[in-house]
Order: C-alpha cells, then sequence, then structure tokens
C-alpha cells in the first residue's frame, strides 16, 4: 500500500517528457514574443526619431523663407512631429499586446 501511494506521487510529481516539452515550447514561444515585443519598440522610436530629426530639417530649411513659408513649414514640422508621437504610441501599444500575449502563454503552463 505505501509503495503505491509512493509510485503514485512519483509519477504526478514529475513531469512526464511530452509535458515538458510543451512547458519549453510555451515558454519559448514567450521568450520570442517579448523578443518581438523589443523590437517593436526599438523600430517604433527609431522611425519616431527619424521622423523628429525630419521636423528639425523642416524647420532649418524654413529659417530664410517668407514669413508664409515660415509659417507653412512649422505647420508641418508639428504635423510631423504629431505623427513622431503616433508612432510611438503605437509601438508601445503593439509591444504591450505582445508582452501580455506572452504572460498569458506563461500562465497557461
Amino acid at each position: 500500500m505505501i509503495a503505491a501511494a509512493t509510485y503514485g506521487f512519483l509519477f504526478t510529481a514529475c513531469d512526464s517528457p511530452q509535458e515538458e516539452a510543451r512547458e519549453e515550447a510555451v515558454e519559448h514561444k514567450a521568450d520570442m514574443l517579448e523578443k518581438e515585443a523589443k523590437n517593436v519598440r526599438k523600430d517604433a522610436e527609431a522611425a519616431a526619431d527619424a521622423n523628429e530629426k525630419a521636423a528639425d530639417n523642416i524647420r532649418k530649411q524654413a529659417e530664410n523663407a517668407s514669413e508664409a513659408g515660415k509659417e507653412d513649414a512649422e505647420a508641418r514640422a508639428d504635423a510631423t512631429e504629431d505623427n513622431a508621437d503616433a508612432i510611438r504610441k503605437e509601438g508601445e501599444r503593439k509591444a504591450d499586446a505582445l508582452e501580455d500575449e506572452a504572460d498569458v502563454d506563461r500562465e497557461a503552463k
């Protein structure tokens, strides 16, 4: 009787090779999702930085323009900066969603 209980405990205490493989696959998927989230953030930041640099260039090019030209350039530069903010926000949203998916996968183990 004691031996049967011991064997029963041993079989329930250890994961089967299939279960270990499944958990490893789930963990790998979660790691890949987190890596993708990091890359999404990095790419969004780079794109936003490029837009901000473009906005600065628009302003510099307009320094010798007429008043109307300066106003137009300022409006375009502001729109470009707004786009940079939107890129950052969307990148953050996508990265957060990927990290949430990774968390759900890990919790399902």
